[in-house]
């Protein structure tokens, strides 16, 4: 099975537009692992543009699925994991002021400071993942920094998928094989929805999480929440 994390940034940059605590986002993290969702992902930036400090630490208190933080791995950030031990940490090479993450990690070039923080969060009983590109190499240089997973960038799987499905996702098929040779669990994340995660679930091999945030929460104006986390479930079974 797939487990299906929701991401949560969008909710948060909802209720920062207006000010107050509206929508709450601790309540609708609540209402998703009571509607079937297996995990919360945030994302805190250092700017706190959407997820805040505060939050993260609201959240440890009440997330009993998975609780997934996302970050670049920044002394500040690697502090806030130390301090809430998430079950699970995924580093992203995102700049302070990028707008969303948009490449995966060389993990070969940074592969002497992905392994010393790789090395402290383990420590800290948190599983580790490297948001990487969809190539067998980048799975490889992952697996040597010591990660126990990798979440597979799936943005040019989402932006070629109307024209060909089939091209689109056989890089990914190939990631996937590469990260089962050296032991690595596999998530993946980035544009997935409604119309394009049947068939990457029906495609890739050995998947164990998808992190969906934006065109979930967007489907949840139009179908509702509880409607819509339905709905991405049974693309994942």
């Amino acid at each position: 099975m797939t487990r299906l994390s929701v991401n949560i940034n969008k909710v948060a940059t909802l209720r920062n537009a207006r000010g107050g605590n509206v929508p709450d986002v601790v309540k609708v993290a609540l209402d998703c692992q009571q509607f079937g969702a297996e995990g919360i992902t945030v994302h805190p930036r250092p700017d706190e543009r959407h997820i805040r400090r505060s939050d993260v630490m609201a959240l440890k208190a009440v997330v009993t699925t998975e609780f997934n933080i996302e970050g670049y791995p920044s002394e500040e950030f690697l502090a806030l994991l130390h301090e809430v031990r998430p079950d699970q940490a995924t580093l992203v090479p995102d700049p302070p002021g990028v707008l969303t993450s948009d490449a995966g990690w060389d993990a070969g070039k940074h592969k002497d400071f992905l392994m010393d923080v790789v090395g402290k969060i383990k420590s800290w009983g948190v599983r580790t993942s490297l948001f990487v590109e969809a190539s067998e190499r980048a799975v490889a240089d992952a697996a040597a920094t010591g990660t126990d997973r990798v979440e597979l960038y799936t943005e040019s799987y989402a932006r070629t998928f109307p024209e060909d499905p089939a091209d689109a996702v056989a890089p990914f098929v190939a990631a996937a094989q590469e990260a089962r040779r050296r032991g690595l669990g596999l998530n993946a994340g980035h544009d997935l929805s409604l119309q394009n995660l049947q068939y990457f679930r029906q495609h890739v091999p050995h998947l164990l999480e998808v992190s969906i945030g934006h065109a979930l929460i967007s489907d949840a104006l139009y179908f509702g929440l509880e409607n819509t986390i339905q709905m991405y479930l049974r693309k994942l079974k």
